[in-house]
Parts: structure tokens; sequence; C-alpha cells
């Protein structure tokens, strides 16, 4: 095979630029999907239907369809819809987000859940509000052990940023397709987006390893 490492080295700093939009893509939407999901998962638990059922049906969905469906969705319809026209970066984030919403959502669910009745019970008869005990006794531990569920959904958006390519986001797989319709080669552009991939998803996974052990 002949390994061609100009070429390469003449695209690293259009995949330097895309690494940069790969990483702000993937931590705005775990950022904004963490934020939107802390309302869905609550809603998922309130004992009103009126706030259960359409949080549920929320999760059913954006759980149940391909990531590439809804980025669709938001880049052809929702921000034409909302904006008038349409951004790439914009409709990247967006979709990442509402995605990871009904994913955090079931994190805080879960954590929330794993937390003993007992606390919640025993802060009720000091006289706290529901609000109090879930901010200063249930998040504060449930945090903790929501800990890798969310480091795990970090790494998955990062490798599912990949994805927004196909609407033009300029991230690592957009200028990997870009190299590769110049070059017409297969190799020297998708083993660099590979190997760019690796070194991200590993270094989160030490430093979340990190984390886990300062928690």
């Amino acid at each position: 095979m002949d390994f061609k490492f100009d070429i390469i080295w003449g695209y690293l700093p259009l995949f330097w630029k895309g690494t940069l939009y790969t990483i702000l893509i993937s931590l705005s939407g775990v950022a904004l999907g963490s934020i939107l999901g802390l309302f869905v998962g609550f809603g998922k638990m309130s004992r009103r239907w009126y706030l259960r059922w359409p949080m549920q049906s929320y999760i059913n969905f954006f759980r149940g369809t391909p990531l590439l469906v809804q980025i669709y969705m938001v880049h052809f319809g929702l921000m034409p819809l909302i904006l008038g026209k349409t951004n790439s970066i914009a409709a990247a984030i967006t979709a990442l987000s509402l995605n990871a919403a009904a994913y955090t959502a079931e994190i805080y669910r879960a954590g929330i859940q794993s937390i003993d009745k007992g606390q919640t019970e025993a802060a009720h008869s000091l006289g706290m509000t529901h609000f109090q005990t879930m901010r200063f006794i249930i998040l504060p531990q449930a945090i903790r052990r929501m800990i890798p569920a969310f480091g795990n959904e970090f790494i998955v958006l990062v490798k599912d940023s990949s994805l927004t390519a196909l609407i033009t986001a300029p991230e690592i797989m957009y200028w990997a397709g870009v190299m590769k319709g110049q070059y017409i080669r297969i190799w020297e552009p998708y083993l660099t987006a590979a190997f760019i991939y690796f070194i991200l998803t590993y270094s989160l996974s030490k430093l979340l390893n990190w984390i886990e052990r300062k928690a």
C-alpha cells in the first residue's frame, strides 16, 4: 500500500480546525443536553401525568430514532422554520443537545432513584421542602454516581458528531471527506480521522477515570 504522508501533512491545519469544531459541538451538545435532560428527567419522574407523558414521549422518540434522522430534521426542518435559514454548526449542536437530553434524562432518573428513599423521608421530617431535599441531599450524592454515565455520554457524542459532516459541519470527518475528494484516496484521510478520534476518546476516558477517583 502506497501511503502518502505528504497529503496528510498538508491537511493537518484543517484537521486541527476540525478537531476544535468536534470538541465544540460535542461539549456544547453534552452541556446543553444535560441542562435540558434535567428538566426532562424530573418531568418523567413527576406524579402529574401531563408532565410525565410528554417527557416519556420525548425520551422514547429521541432514543428510538436514528441520530442521523434527527440531524436532518433539525438542519432541514427546525432551523429554517425558526431562523428562516440553516447553519450547520448550530444545527449540529441543537441536534446533539436534543439527543443527549433524552439519554441524560435517564441518567438523572437512575441516579436520583438510586439514593435511599429514607434520606428523602428524613429530610422532610426535618421540615425541608422537596426542592431543598433535592438540592442539598439527593442531587449532591446522585451526581457522584452519575459521573461515569455522563462521561460515557460525552465520549459517545464525540464519535456521533462525525455524522454532522453530512450537513457540512466542519468537523473531523468533513475534512476527511474533502481530502478524499481532492486526492481520490481512502486510507490517508480516514486513518487520520480514526487516529484523531482515538486520541480524543482515549484522553477523555483517562480524564474521566481521574475525575471518578477524585469525586
